[in-house]
């Protein structure tokens, strides 16, 4: 664990891995199910492919050490901790964590669920190079807001949260954000410790989203 300042003096904890010969970094930006062990093993992976990358505890300004678990319990623990974090606070979080890693080189912001909302912001707000975001809920509610970098966005043909129709508006809105459905994918389907986990979704996700950092040289 890494310990970030954020710009208003808030202090934070962030699961890092940092391999050797790393020239680009990743930002991770949690569910809302903390920094948990799944969170953790995707930062993994990343570094596993050569990246410098980080996971902020962005729930840290309400509860430190936060690890909830895919259930309904876990879930309404989630919400109620994100509630008073909304964007603002966690904008200045994951800042923070660009900030710690931008020394290695090209950034990127990658983020899940509650996460890729977030990453929408960073690639409207924040010096990375890159961003991508995984069924962000909240996107269509700041489709007015333009990237300012390559953007790429995954959604679930199935997930009532974010009904085709929104992603089409975001499609239409923004015709140079990469916005790929996955045919019988639910929220989440990322994510290997939930029941909506979609092996096939993910691992085609996870293809475009390496081919689209290499394309814009966060290599």
């Amino acid at each position: 664990m890494t310990r970030l300042t954020a710009s208003d003096g808030h202090e934070l904890d962030a699961y890092e891995v940092h391999p050797d010969g790393a020239t680009a970094s990743i930002v991770i930006v949690q569910e809302i199910f903390g920094v948990n062990a799944h969170i953790r093993s995707v930062v993994d992976r990343y570094a596993s492919f050569g990246y410098r990358a980080i996971a902020p505890a962005v729930f840290d300004r309400q509860e430190r050490r936060v690890e909830l678990g895919y259930d309904e319990e876990g879930k309404a623990k989630g919400i109620e901790l994100v509630g008073p974090i909304a964007f603002g606070p966690a904008m200045l979080d994951v800042a923070a964590a660009v900030d710690h890693v931008a020394e290695t080189g090209p950034v990127a912001v990658i983020g899940y669920c509650f996460g890729g909302s977030v990453a929408w912001l960073a690639a409207n707000e924040l010096p990375i190079a890159a961003a991508v975001g995984y069924y962000g809920g909240q996107i269509p509610a700041m489709v007015d807001r333009s990237p300012n970098v390559p953007t790429m966005l995954h959604f679930g043909e199935l997930d009532a949260g974010i009904p085709l129709d929104r992603v089409q508006t975001i499609a239409d809105a923004h015709p140079d954000v990469a916005v790929h459905v996955y045919d019988g994918a639910d929220h989440g389907f990322n994510c290997d410790a939930r029941d909506q986990y979609d092996a096939r979704s993910a691992a085609i996700a996870l293809g475009r989203t390496l081919e689209f950092l290499a394309a814009n040289d966060v290599v």
